[in-house]
């Protein structure tokens, strides 16, 4: 254990939040997300949701400050204007907790896939509700 960063950040997540550089994307992923077809590195947390690993990757990495967009979700298929639950909650995650928050940009499904196969990493949450899925760019930390 460690004081100060959250139990949810795992040995293995924290590797992987540490690793990544300025532009690197991590997707937090639902359980229903193909996250092993998708992506190369891929980080379990089975029963843990998509909120949680938000606020917890949050706490430690920021967002990057120099693009447009460096939060995306993705868009209901059929209604890509809808807003699910899950979508507000992410943003008012980063809304709360983000050194630089910025309003989440929905990307198509098939969109959305093809980023995240770029992505650094998939964490894999337990989160059964559906759209759970966020792409964060990390940006950099001032000295």
């Amino acid at each position: 254990m460690l004081r100060g960063i959250d139990p949810i950040l795992s040995p293995d997540l924290l590797h992987v939040l540490r690793a990544m550089g300025h532009g690197d994307e991590i997707v937090v992923s639902d359980a229903n997300f193909p996250a092993h077809s998708v992506g190369s590195r891929v980080l379990r947390l089975d029963g843990v949701t998509a909120t949680d690993v938000l606020e917890a990757v949050l706490s430690v990495m920021p967002l990057d400050s120099f693009v447009e967009d460096p939060a995306h979700t993705m868009a209901v298929v059929g209604d890509p204007a809808a807003k699910p639950a899950i979508v507000k909650e992410f943003q008012d995650i980063i809304h709360r907790i983000a050194d630089a928050p910025s309003q989440l940009r929905a990307l198509e499904r098939f969109a959305f896939y093809d980023r995240a196969r770029n992505a650094y990493a998939v964490v894999q949450t337990g989160e059964t509700r559906l759209y759970g899925n966020i792409i964060l760019k990390k940006g950099v930390i001032s000295p």
